[in-house]
């Protein structure tokens, strides 16, 4: 598979996964006096297409050699400045 290839699939299943989101936020109740509109079996068809969408993106992370642990910049270098962990001082 080419990288074109692999680049027009991860847009597709990006597309896919927000307008899924969309769906969902669309659609969700916003007071507890209002029905779900969704079926039980259809709320489970979506969760079920996001498992696969996630696990089709880890499959092309895989073959682009993507690892996960790290961030990925487009030009390659990471950025030149550091993280710093900042911890609260204690009350005593």
């Amino acid at each position: 598979m080419s990288t074109e290839e692999l680049s027009k699939e991860q847009r597709i299943l990006r597309l896919m996964r927000k307008t899924l989101g969309n769906i969902i936020k669309d659609v969700t109740p916003h007071s507890s006096g209002r029905d779900n509109p969704l079926s039980d079996d259809t709320i489970q068809d979506i969760k079920d297409c996001f498992t696969l969408i996630s696990a089709r993106e880890q499959e092309l992370g895989a073959e682009l050699n993507f690892d996960e642990a790290k961030p990925y910049y487009v030009d390659g270098e990471p950025p030149k400045a550091k993280v710093v962990s900042i911890v609260k001082p204690s009350k005593e």
